[in-house]
């Protein structure tokens, strides 16, 4: 289990990271999600060694690791630039942090192949040059590097953030697989926020050097603790005071005018259904995107965004008439 206790980092009159309380617990994929300078690679690095903080304690199953050198404190970092020996081979690679502890071959040998087999490089690619391979090969070689220490904990700085989408997309699935297969405690980075909800069993969602919301991503999604969360998570409507001066006529005024209010593009529908209010829009626009269209309505002097998955029936056209659907019950207010 790891536990950050008051943990606060500054730079000079800069205050990075204040006050900060975090428990990962053991074999967790746990992800630290925010925007850039947000201060949640700033706490990775304090958790691996390379800063330390100013204040505060990290607790490694119930040790303080401040003091514990880098090398010693058994953890396992994967960078975004990936962090490999380029003109080395990929078996060198993964070789040179056991030969630093000073195993013997054949030890070292079983060791490389056996990291080799599990995140699937080629016979072939381990006496390859890492110059040589592809941008997730690459990817690749860098986990197994880190893993083949055999780390308690394995730390990931936006490890995807340089390879194309469809290959992102692929990799995520792959590390979920593997992080559950081997059991070791998971700290994530991304600014990216679907690779959040799709990895992680806990999110930690940073703003400022603030923690704003720590949950499931099921919590973080659908039940934001703060207005940065809600709008930082996935697509959202900002509903203005005449959708929500109509919805309170219909729903005998359930929501606070005096409050923002939230809903998700998904929980606006164009069917009726129990406990939903009625509004009149008008189609704008819409954007096709195969598996969903996603759609403008002007209701009154707003604009909402809806989405429509392409089986469930008509689609609608510029200029359309139509009525939207939702439950009050769904709109989040700060």
């Amino acid at each position: 289990m790891i536990n950050f206790k008051n943990i606060e980092i500054k730079y000079g009159d800069f205050t990075a990271i204040e006050n900060l309380n975090l428990t990962i617990a053991d074999g967790e994929f746990f992800t630290f999600l925010g925007p850039s300078g947000c201060g949640k690679t700033t706490t990775l690095r304090a958790l691996v060694g390379f800063l330390n903080p100013t204040g505060g304690e990290i607790l490694v199953d119930g040790k303080n690791i401040l003091e514990v050198p880098v090398e010693k404190r058994g953890i396992g970092m994967v960078f975004q630039s990936y962090a490999l020996f380029p003109t080395m081979t990929v078996y060198e690679n993964l070789a040179f942090g056991l030969k630093v502890k000073k195993m013997s071959k054949s030890e070292i040998d079983q060791k490389v192949k056996n990291v080799a087999k599990v995140i699937e490089i080629k016979d072939s690619q381990l006496v390859r040059n890492v110059s040589e391979l592809s941008g997730g090969q690459q990817q690749r070689v860098a986990l197994a590097r880190a893993i083949v220490l055999e780390p308690k904990i394995l730390c990931l700085d936006e490890p995807l953030s340089n390879l194309d989408a469809k290959l992102r997309i692929g990799l995520r699935g792959e590390l979920k697989k593997l992080q559950k297969n081997l059991g070791i405690t998971t700290l994530y980075v991304t600014h990216d926020q679907e690779e959040a909800l799709m990895l992680s069993d806990k999110i930690a969602v940073f703003n400022n050097g603030y923690v704003e919301q720590v949950g499931t991503p099921q919590e973080i999604y659908n039940r934001s603790g703060s207005e940065f969360v809600c709008d930082f998570i996935g697509d959202i409507n900002k509903l203005g005071k005449g959708v929500i001066g109509e919805i309170n006529r219909q729903a005998n005024g359930r929501l606070d005018t005096a409050k923002h209010a939230y809903i998700r593009l998904e929980l606006i529908h164009f069917a009726p259904g129990e406990g939903r209010v009625s509004l009149k829009g008008e189609i704008m626009d819409y954007d096709y995107n195969g598996l969903i269209t996603k759609y403008r309505v002007r209701v009154g002097k707003e604009v909402l965004r809806v989405i429509q998955l392409n089986d469930a029936g008509a689609s609608f056209q510029h200029g359309q008439q139509i009525q939207l659907y939702l439950n009050p019950k769904d709109i989040m207010q700060f």
